[in-house]
């Protein structure tokens, strides 16, 4: 699963990034630390039909719910049933987005029962796309627009670390993700592995686990403690 991620460029340099014109009103807030309901930037593609970059809640609220209350467990859609599951099949088949990203954490549990950060990231420090689709909904007192992101198998390397990933999008497959419409199957391919391979695996300290935390150093690489980590590890 994807529950925990960085998203920190500004929105000037989204809005460039991403060809999307800037609708968050008073900008963006960089956030080392994202979590559940927290308020993060999404691209998506208006009624008028030009990419906008939003600010949407992370934990999506299908628009029948009769409150936001259960939005912390919606963060993230299975590739595999999103496109037939009631709560999430009308968003990917009329309102899907892009999260856009600095990199992502996950645990690994070692050997002395302990867990160990790390943060997954391009090493040229280019924007990552997670795939997400998002929701409006209208309560009586507020209106939210809000969003999951997708997950997929994790592969190569990343497979190590956790048994699922976000559905990582190249720019190339931007576009298509935005469009109304497409193939299910061909929306849903992960991106190859030797793509996969430009992201760093980079242990983290474990501040990052509580989520008052936030600034530059919760990314900061730290050594590991060769003798705790788990026998089956081998990419570190």
């Amino acid at each position: 699963m994807c529950g925990r991620y960085a998203t920190t460029r500004s929105a000037g340099d989204l809005s460039g990034l991403f060809e999307a014109v800037d609708e968050t009103g008073d900008g963006l807030v960089a956030d080392h630390n994202v979590a559940p309901t927290d308020p993060v930037p999404v691209v998506r593609v208006r009624a008028e039909g030009h990419r906008a970059l939003s600010r949407g809640r992370w934990g999506l609220v299908p628009q029948w719910s009769r409150s936001p209350a259960g939005a912390a467990r919606m963060i993230n859609a299975r590739a595999e049933t999103v496109a037939t599951s009631r709560a999430y099949a009308p968003s990917f088949a009329r309102r899907r987005c892009l999260v856009p990203a600095d990199g992502w954490y996950e645990w690994v549990r070692l050997a002395d029962g302990s867990k160990q950060p790390y943060y997954m990231t391009p090493r040229d420090g280019s924007v990552l796309a997670f795939a997400g689709i998002w929701s409006r909904w209208d309560g009586p007192d507020t209106t939210l627009l809000t969003f999951s992101v997708l997950t997929t198998a994790a592969l190569g390397e990343l497979a190590e670390v956790h048994d699922r990933m976000p559905l990582l999008l190249t720019p190339g497959r931007w576009a298509a993700w935005l469009g109304g419409g497409g193939d299910a199957a061909e929306l849903l391919v992960p991106p190859p592995t030797d793509w996969l391979a430009r992201l760093e695996i980079r242990p983290v300290g474990k501040a990052v686990g509580d989520v008052r935390n936030d600034g530059p150093e919760l990314t900061a690489r730290v050594p590991l403690n060769r003798s705790t980590e788990p026998s089956e590890m081998t990419l570190f």
